[in-house]
């Protein structure tokens, strides 16, 4: 769908490596750009920015021809006047990580312009010893973080030389570590100029996925997916970890991001015990397909932001 480069560290760096979203190497990646660039203002153009500044968002990493128009509303509330670092949370898919990782890259070249990683942060977070290295493979086949790439570049396109990325790869994380993580973190959530992009889909629904809950009394599949989802996008509005955890093990909801969601939520938790007022609010959902029966399958998506009062 486009194309993303890696540039790995150190002194005379060069390209290491090509991303695709969709597993096909894009020949004619300078072409790519204003293409993407016309798909994400159109995209931006049709939604409000009504929780605007965010210091958090809730986004899909699904293709954009299933969650393009969804991301939209998350992005649009992100104000690239006072944002200066952007901290990306996306969970691992292809490794087996019980902590979280950080990228070995410099830069994360996208077809709208390149992304520098903040090593500074890096270096203050591979300090704290609670975090492991992606490898290049790693990190050339994970799409939770890549996909959120260009829409950060077109949201602070109009400061794209003022700001640094903070790439986190976050791995299936217990519920204690989560609390630790959580409290690293929400010194950094507690900073105006800094913005947290947490990567999620939602239900993911059907045998391919092994996982078919189904509430008749919500009528047609896809009504109960719905009603699952939004039992869940209702409790993170709470901000309530315990509560999403308690979900999560009832319902086995497939989330992918119920990993980085409970990172947000308890350095949310952290900052309200010192006083901070703070609430989230979702601004769209959507879902790849209606599931009408058990041959069926759909990914749900959904869009929201996390305003400091």
């Amino acid at each position: 769908m486009f194309l993303c480069v890696m540039v790995a560290a150190g002194k005379g760096a060069k390209c290491h490596y090509i991303v695709s979203t969709l597993g096909i190497k894009a020949l004619q990646p300078h072409r790519q750009g204003p293409q993407l660039n016309a798909q994400l203002e159109g995209w931006l153009s049709q939604v409000q920015s009504t929780k605007r500044p965010a210091r958090a968002i809730i986004a899909p990493h699904a293709g954009y021809t299933y969650c393009g128009s969804c991301a939209a509303h998350a992005y649009k509330q992100v104000d690239p006047n006072i944002t200066r670092k952007i901290f990306i949370l996306g969970p691992s898919h292809h490794v087996p990580l019980s902590r979280c990782a950080l990228s070995s890259v410099d830069i994360y070249r996208t077809p709208l312009y390149d992304l520098r990683i903040d090593q500074k942060i890096y270096g203050e977070l591979w300090k704290t010893g609670m975090f492991e290295r992606m490898s290049l493979q790693t990190d050339e086949d994970e799409h939770s973080i890549e996909m959120h790439l260009p829409y950060t570049a077109k949201a602070m396109e109009s400061h794209k030389d003022e700001f640094t990325i903070i790439p986190v790869l976050v791995g299936a994380l217990s519920e204690s570590k989560e609390q630790e993580f959580g409290k690293l973190f929400s010194k950094y959530l507690a900073d105006p100029s800094n913005l947290f992009v947490v990567s999620s889909d939602f239900c993911h629904w059907g045998q391919r996925f092994r996982y078919s809950y189904y509430d008749e009394s919500q009528g047609e599949i896809y009504r109960s997916i719905e009603h699952l989802d939004k039992m869940g996008m209702s409790i993170i509005e709470q901000l309530d970890p315990v509560s999403f955890s308690n979900y999560l093990k009832k319902y086995h909801n497939t989330i992918c991001g119920r990993h980085p969601i409970g990172v947000l939520l308890n350095a949310i938790n952290e900052l309200q015990k010192n006083g901070m007022n703070m609430s989230f609010s979702f601004l769209n959902y959507a879902q790849s397909s209606q599931c009408r029966n058990w041959q069926d399958s759909s990914v749900s998506y959904a869009a929201g932001a996390l305003m400091v009062h």
